[in-house]
């Protein structure tokens, strides 16, 4: 499962809409990607969505 974990933000739930309308279930996931973080002088890897990058990039 996508899930951020800095904020927690995780896949989000919604339909596919065919052209009758159909509605369809389906999951849209959180970009999240493998980063090395260094929190508290340790480097660690976490799953971190793009928001969240941006934000820890602006820091630097």
């Amino acid at each position: 499962m996508a899930k951020c974990d800095i904020c927690g933000k995780s896949a989000q739930f919604g339909h596919n809409v065919s052209h009758s309308n159909r509605a369809t279930k389906r999951r849209f996931d959180a970009n999240v990607h493998r980063v090395r973080v260094t929190l508290g002088g340790q480097a660690r890897r976490l799953w971190v969505c793009t928001r969240c990058l941006r934000t820890l990039n602006k820091g630097a």
